[in-house]
């Protein structure tokens, strides 16, 4: 398997001491009760507003979760993170949706949280889903939760929960889990700190509930190098793993052993706007560290791969969404976000999620390189067509490494002649890919969640509503 390194050895080692020296130094922003007193029963010390933790409770709970991460769909397929195999989900939490036919947006709806979900789980290549767009029709103490809700019923791939921002919030998520079965098999959440290494009440408190439920971690700092962290990668990236570190020491002091993502979000400032930078050489380059950094500690990996700051399907978004899925998958990532992704993560798009999947095709085409055997350095095939023919149309060579797997035939990008692409209505790839995602939302079916199933969902909805709304 092709591998890329974009840090030596002892620069992974260089910024883990920075991250201890940080963490044991500066300290973090953290007055939550509960977890004040168990990083100060653990070791840690309170300076004024910040908590500062030793790097032996940092090395000591990084020591305990599992190398792997399991997570269940209701077809009974277990995705599991950190067993040699890259998985790719989508976007999660877009605001807008994109119609490549019209060249319009419109807020998201909850259909869209339904349609969304229905077409990522028709994709051969996308393994995991994650509630895509976040529903403006429904009151916003209600957002997160909907995307979960709504997107159940519609696939039966691992769905992983959406990110929360509060412990009432993480709660009813892993209550709605339960329908399926037990949360800690069918669920994971990812909780945000607040860059630079802050971390507010109702974010720990999200923390502690994900960690008392025994459900998967997915800490997800998401730092703008320029803004919210130093504009070097290399300090982005040591503030980065500070945040992500001390995310897991909260979690392990609550729940030893809890399985943990290492999740990294790491963009950079476009000095000329203020906008985040997804689509530069930079987030592949700051994605695959953080792969490095995730596996020096003998985690399992999530971070950004298919990622663009375009508006629209053009050549933009096209070469920077291949490059920064490139590296960070040569790297050795365990999981790639962003199918369907535009617009930085603001918008999101049918068509994009097809091109999408043809692109993660591509991507682990790439990854699996060629074998260099006898049979394949093909001597006597070579001797055979010299002495016949002089092509190798006809060999059994020639169709057996057709069916291997030795070219990729898409469905999406034109390798046809100019005439035969003009008679066919010189349609581009956006097009076709726009036309398949019509053709799966009108013929998909996913099997459905029972009555018993819906009317629970509805009745945690009831009740959140209720209790979120007076919060």
């Amino acid at each position: 398997m092709l591998q890329l390194s974009v840090l030596l050895q002892d620069e992974i080692e260089a910024i883990h001491r920075a991250t201890l020296c940080i963490l044991s130094e500066t300290g973090v922003v953290l007055s939550q009760t509960r977890a004040r007193e168990l990083l100060l029963d653990a070791g840690a010390q309170v300076r004024g507003e910040r908590t500062l933790l030793p790097p032996n409770l940092v090395e000591r709970a990084l020591s305990l979760p599992p190398r792997q991460v399991r997570l269940r769909g209701r077809n009974g397929a277990i995705k599991v993170l950190g067993g040699g195999e890259l998985h790719w989900h989508n976007l999660g939490g877009a605001r807008d949706v994109y119609d490549h036919r019209s060249g319009a947006r419109r807020p998201a709806t909850v259909q869209d949280v339904c349609d969304s979900a229905r077409l990522l789980d028709a994709l051969p290549n996308v393994t995991t889903i994650t509630p895509f767009f976040t529903p403006l029709d429904v009151p916003g103490v209600l957002m997160s939760l909907a995307m979960y809700r709504y997107a159940l019923p519609y696939t039966t791939k691992p769905l992983q929960g959406p990110g929360v921002q509060t412990g009432a919030e993480a709660e009813f998520a892993i209550r709605m889990a339960e329908a399926l079965g037990p949360p800690q098999e069918y669920l994971t959440l990812s909780v945000s700190p607040v860059s630079p290494l802050t971390f507010p009440d109702s974010i720990v408190e999200a923390m502690l509930t994900i960690a008392q439920a025994g459900v998967a971690f997915a800490p997800l700092p998401c730092p703008t190098a320029g803004a919210t962290a130093p504009m070097s990668i290399a300090g982005a990236l040591a503030q980065q793993n500070a945040e992500l570190l001390a995310s897991i020491v909260i979690a392990q002091l609550v729940h030893p052993g809890l399985p943990v993502i290492y999740c990294g979000r790491l963009a950079m400032m476009e000095p000329r706007t203020g906008f985040s930078v997804w689509g530069g050489i930079e987030l592949g380059l700051a994605s695959a560290a953080t792969v490095q950094l995730g596996h020096f500690y003998g985690l399992p990996v999530n971070v950004y791969g298919l990622s663009t700051n375009a508006h629209v399907l053009d050549v933009q978004n096209g070469y920077e969404r291949a490059l920064n899925a490139v590296i960070p998958a040569l790297a050795g990532a365990d999981e790639l976000s962003g199918v369907g992704e535009m617009e930085a993560g603001v918008m999101g798009s049918y068509a994009q999620m097809v091109c999408d999947d043809e692109i993660v095709a591509s991507v682990r085409r790439l990854l699996r390189g060629f074998a260099c055997d006898a049979d394949s350095l093909a001597v006597e095939v070579i001797a055979a067509a010299m002495d016949g023919p002089r092509n190798f149309l006809a060999e059994r060579h020639t169709s057996l490494r057709l069916r291997s797997g030795e070219l990729l035939l898409t469905r999406l990008a034109e390798r046809a002649s100019w005439e035969t692409w003009e008679q066919r209505g010189r349609e581009n790839m956006a097009e076709r890919a726009q036309a398949q995602a019509e053709r799966i939302l009108a013929e998909h079916e996913v099997p459905p969640l029972s009555q018993e199933q819906e009317r629970y969902l509805d009745e945690v909805m009831k009740e959140a509503e209720r209790v979120l709304a007076i919060s």
